[in-house]
This record gives structure tokens, sequence and C-alpha cells, in this order.
């Protein structure tokens, strides 16, 4: 399986008037997975960005488990779901401290060129990097 985990702490200013880590941060939390994800396979999101290519999400679709607090330790799972052709699929899985699953969540983003704006195949340098059986 081809994974990777980042964590970090929840901030005061994500949270709701209840205290509670506000659902549409999530998001963010899935981008910062897909970034780290990509960068421990050797791919720059920036560099990548600066060879004419952009990655927007074209599904996002979000499970919520249980309840995330301020200060609670965030564990972001990123698992890529297949080897990426036009599109790129990935699965993640949020976590507690405790280990106790927070969210589930799937995002599918479709590789664009820049300047046209119509989607390409995966570039043959990225999946050289993927280390896919």
């Amino acid at each position: 399986m081809n994974f990777n985990e980042i964590s970090f702490r929840a901030r005061y200013s994500e949270t709701d008037q209840m205290g509670v880590i506000y659902h549409g941060n999530y998001a963010q939390y899935l981008e910062m997975g897909r970034v780290e994800w990509l960068r421990g396979e050797g791919i720059s999101y920036k560099s990548m960005e600066e060879n004419g290519i952009i990655l927007p999400v074209i599904s996002l679709n979000t499970k919520f488990k249980k309840s995330a607090f301020y200060d609670d330790l965030i564990i972001v799972r990123t698992i890529l779901k297949k080897k990426p052709s036009v599109r790129i699929e990935f699965d993640f899985i949020i976590y507690n401290e405790k280990r106790e699953i927070l969210a589930e969540a799937n995002v599918e983003l479709v590789f664009m060129d820049k300047e046209k704006r119509r989607p390409i195949k995966c570039p043959d340098y990225i999946l050289e990097k993927l280390d896919l059986e």
C-alpha cells in the first residue's frame, strides 16, 4: 500500500462555537496530506505547477465519524488508490492521537495543462517516481 502520514495540532482558530474543529477545515487537512504524499514520492507540487501542470479537485467526499477539538493531535493518512492516468485518486483516514478514526475521505483530481486548461495524462516523470506494484 502506497501511503504517507502527517500530524499536527489542531489550532484554536479552526474550532467552531462548540469547540469542535469546523468541518470545512478538513479539506485543507486533505490538501496538506496530498502535498506531503507527493513530496514523499519526490514530486514537488510547486515544480509541477512551474512545469505547466495543475491538479484541480473534481470530487471530494468526507464521512465524519468523531469530533476533533482544539489542541488534539490530528494524523492524516493519505493513500494512493490506484495508478494515476488522467485522474489521480486518494483515500484518507484522519485519526486522533488515540488512533480513533475522526473522518474518512476520498478526493479525485485531474491532471491539467495549466495554459490550455485541458486534461492531460499523468506525466511519465511522475509515474516513474511512484513506487507502484
